[in-house]
């Protein structure tokens, strides 16, 4: 097990920054994932902790001891990539055990590591097939495995549940959360999709265009966004921005008005999420639906206002017609405020 220390790393090509300054404390076996969409650094950011880019500047520390000039096998680390990377003309068996043969673990112990971990990403029956044989899932958790055979002091996964299905993705969500309790090994996992940012993490870090955006509990940064990007990005559906003008502290907007906020007078980026509102008689904003979705467990309803497409979730059995006019109440205790300008938040 090691922590690792980032301190003002960069990576850059020619002219192009991948990575600017990145600077993080990760702890020991503490589950990170890197977040935000593609291009934004997350996976640069991976590879030069592995070995795979050189940084351009900056001290990548591992366990207490500076890494950037060790090679990748000297890191003591395991990866799992997108791709699963197995040997086709090898069993299951024999590609859990190859990390194994390479670094010289003594033969005696192969078998009882082998099997450990086959056995804790469920993969015991399949040990003698070829991976031709197995499902997309099932190839994945032989890539898990085959990692976790090293016994390694850091775990770094490059969005391994990209190529599976919907329904293998939450399974073998399920199953990486589980390994992340069991093995405690520290663990920084590459993503773009939030969901499983916020369902495996101890701590995200969202990035854009090589920048830290904020680094968080998976409960801050959805109850409390440093800025619009965080806000947009991180939800399902992302958070409501509208852009209007508070005065005397009501905001005001098109088809908008929400009295009750401590802001200063002046334009300003007003948020809050469906959940937090509701279709009422009567509300602070009203507006003609723009479309209804039903959802199984509720019904979004999607309104035209502030400029912008604003989202509500209502019960599961409200119903109502597109262009017919709805109010939404919105608790001015869900409202989030961010500068217009610089999308930064605005503290009470």
């Amino acid at each position: 097990m090691a922590g690792i220390e980032l301190r003002n790393v960069s990576k850059r090509w020619g002219r192009f920054t991948g990575v600017d300054r990145f600077s993080l404390s990760i702890r020991e076996q503490e589950f990170l994932v890197l977040l935000g969409p593609s291009g934004c650094g997350k996976t640069t950011t991976m590879r030069m902790i592995a070995g795979l880019e050189e940084a351009t500047e900056g001290d990548i520390v591992i366990g207490g001891r500076r890494v950037n000039d060790l090679d990748p096998k000297d890191r003591d680390i395991a990866m799992v990539f997108q791709s699963y990377a197995l040997y086709p003309n090898m069993t299951v068996y024999e590609n859990i055990r190859f990390p194994l043969k390479i670094r010289k673990v003594p033969a005696a112990e192969h078998d009882a590591r082998v099997r450990r971990a086959a056995t804790m990403v469920e993969l015991t029956e399949f040990l003698d097939r070829r991976p031709s044989e197995l499902s997309g899932g099932q190839r994945q958790r032989v890539a898990l495995a085959r990692a976790i055979v090293r016994q390694p002091a850091v775990f770094l996964m490059d969005e391994p549940l990209s190529n599976l299905d919907a329904k293998l993705r939450v399974s073998t969500r399920a199953q990486i959360k589980n390994l992340s309790h069991e093995l405690k090994v520290t663990t920084i996992y590459v993503t773009h999709d939030q969901i499983e940012a916020m369902t495996l993490a101890d701590r995200v870090v969202v990035m854009k265009r090589g920048l830290i955006q904020q680094v968080g509990t998976p409960t801050e940064i959805y109850d409390r966004p440093a800025n619009t990007f965080v806000a947009s990005f991180i939800g399902n559906p992302a958070m409501n921005l509208m852009e209007g003008h508070v005065t005397g502290g009501v905001f005001a907007a098109d088809k908008v008005r929400i009295p009750g906020l401590a802001a200063p007078d002046g334009p300003v980026t007003l948020g809050f999420r469906a959940e937090d509102a509701a279709v009422a008689p009567s509300g602070q904003i009203a507006a003609p639906v723009y479309t209804m979705e039903l959802l199984g467990d509720a019904t979004m309803v999607t309104v035209r206002a502030g400029g912008a497409l604003v989202a509500v979730k209502a019960p599961k059995d409200f119903r109502i017609a597109i262009d017919e006019r709805v109010e939404i109440a919105v608790p001015q205790a869900a409202c989030h405020l961010f500068n217009t300008k610089t999308g930064e938040r605005l503290e009470a």
